[in-house]
């Protein structure tokens, strides 16, 4: 039977990956109180990622910049390579909404570069499919 900061962290995580402000502001509260009486730092770390993805959409920019940043820096002390492309996605996602495209792409490339050493063929596909969407032809 899972945990119930497994559930909670995959409900968080769901509504992250499906852009939906509402359910991460809803669900996030219950796993950042697990997170903390358990010192759970990856989970520390999704946390801090679906934050900054809440702030992103809510137009929360140095907020979303500020968690996202503090997400990667734990996913990186951990050497958890999938969840920091992960994140550098979202930094991508939020430089594009902040105009910095060029920085957006750095991130974009930075995450694939990690999507490829991982074989993670669903997040390639995802990260193109967004750059086709945006109408960017990016060597990436």
């Amino acid at each position: 039977m899972a945990h119930e900061h497994i559930v909670y962290m995959m409900l968080v995580d769901s509504a992250v990956r499906a852009r939906d402000e509402a359910a991460i502001r809803k669900f996030i509260p219950q796993l950042e109180e697990l997170v903390f009486r358990d010192d759970h730092k990856p989970y520390l770390a999704v946390v801090h990622r679906a934050w900054g993805v809440a702030h992103r959409l809510a137009g929360e920019y140095a907020a979303a910049s500020e968690r996202l940043q503090s997400a990667l820096e734990i996913f990186e002390m951990l050497n958890t390579r999938w969840q920091i492309a992960r994140t550098l996605f979202e930094l991508g996602e939020l430089s594009g909404a902040n105009g910095a495209t060029e920085k957006a792409t750095e991130y974009y490339a930075r995450a694939r570069d990690l999507f490829e050493q991982l074989g993670a063929r669903p997040d390639i596909d995802r990260l193109e499919n967004k750059l086709n969407a945006l109408g960017k032809k990016v060597d990436l």
